[in-house]
């Protein structure tokens, strides 16, 4: 792996044809240039963020926006993803109808994976559909929910219960801003990206091991060589199956009992921290089925704590994480499509995982926290 340029630049397509395009900068000096070639001198563009994303960037990106657009307004609602609802979207509904926005304008979402979600999905259902952008400002936004088009809020605490397929018209990183969140937040992030590595490049995976210290340290040059190849995978797993009929259901490793764990603990862990403990368990199922070897299996959890994230969790116990399964919406004629791995760099989808399977990959995490009865 080489270390990208100082101006990254990735093209997501479909069918061979440009979509919308990547950029990792290290400001956001080009936010203006780029949103300029999506026509927006006419547009009228609504900034949405949240309460502690518009404390750090608000102001300056507003700015930005006012100088290559028609006029700009600002929606900002309390962060936290107990506001990734409809309430939430419905009050964005009313900010975009009191403020006569039309067809032809434009959203720009600003901030993390609940901001980008939410955005997304109003664009989505907003006048049957408006152009929105992505400027991601966690480590887990930019490597996941702000590429691939899926959209949508929480329902009734079920994650993500209800959205809508809606590709943004650009997607703009700032490195940078990734300094300003606390080690917990950063880390976070780490849960996707070594998942990504997990399903889909072992030397990828092996990359990011033997970076560790600079990655925790924040170096840019090794964050934007590391996102960019994190972008790529996602990328390229997107353009293959844009709606989820197939392959990109390998991105749910982790997901079936991380979203169930994520829920049942009122996401009071992050979502990332939740995917972490997801994959684990799924690596203790291959690793049970003799499909990764035991070395394997110890350097993926080993490797959750290098990078500070979890390997066991308190609270819910197996049944009731099974029953929450049961309710996800990557159910399919009531069968779970469980991602397990053949080794690390390989993934597959299986449908036949069982619930005593699931049950003893549940147990043997709870059994490092002394929370098994």
């Amino acid at each position: 792996m080489n270390i990208n340029a100082y101006r990254t630049r990735i093209p997501v397509k479909k069918d061979g044809k440009l979509v919308y395009e990547i950029f990792l900068e290290e400001s956001f000096d080009h936010l203006a240039e780029y949103l300029q070639n999506l026509d927006v001198r006419e547009k009228r563009l609504c900034l949405v963020t949240d309460s502690t994303v518009n404390a750090y960037y608000g102001d300056e990106v507003e700015a930005i926006l006012s100088s290559c657009c028609a006029g700009v307004t600002r929606f900002v609602f309390p962060a936290g993803e107990e506001n990734k609802n409809l309430d939430i979207v419905q009050k964005l509904y009313e900010h975009l109808i009191l403020n006569h926005y039309e067809r032809k304008d434009m959203l720009v979402a600003l901030g993390g994976g609940v901001v980008g979600d939410l955005t997304g999905f109003a664009a989505a259902t907003y006048l049957r559909g408006v152009d929105f952008v992505q400027v991601p400002t966690t480590l887990l936004s930019q490597v996941d929910s702000s590429i691939g088009g899926k959209t949508g809020v929480d329902f009734a605490c079920y994650k993500n219960m209800v959205g809508a397929f809606h590709q943004p018209k650009l997607v703009y990183m700032n490195i940078a801003v990734l300094k300003s969140l606390t080690e917990e937040q950063f880390l976070c992030g780490m849960g996707e990206i070594l998942k990504h590595g997990l399903i889909k490049d072992a030397a990828y995976y092996e990359w990011t091991i033997n970076q560790m210290f600079e990655i925790k340290d924040r170096n840019i040059s090794v964050l934007k060589e590391m996102i960019s190849r994190s972008c790529e995978i996602k990328r390229d797993v997107v353009e293959k199956d844009p709606t989820e009929k197939g392959e990109r259901a390998l991105l749910n490793f982790g997901h079936t009992l991380g979203h169930a764990i994520e829920k049942l603990k009122n996401f009071t862990l992050m979502h990332g921290q939740c995917v972490a403990i997801g994959y684990l368990a799924a690596s203790y199922i291959s690793w049970k089925r003799g499909l990764i070897s035991t070395e394997e299996f110890f350097e993926i959890r080993d490797m959750n704590i290098g990078f500070g994230l979890p390997v066991s969790f308190e609270g819910p116990n197996a049944e009731e994480i099974l029953s929450a399964t049961r309710s996800d919406k990557k159910m399919e004629q009531g069968k779970v499509k469980f991602i397990l791995l053949k080794g690390i760099g390989t993934a597959y989808i299986d449908r036949t995982v069982t619930d005593e399977e699931m049950a003893e990959a549940i147990h043997y995490i709870r059994q490092n926290t002394g929370d098994e009865e």
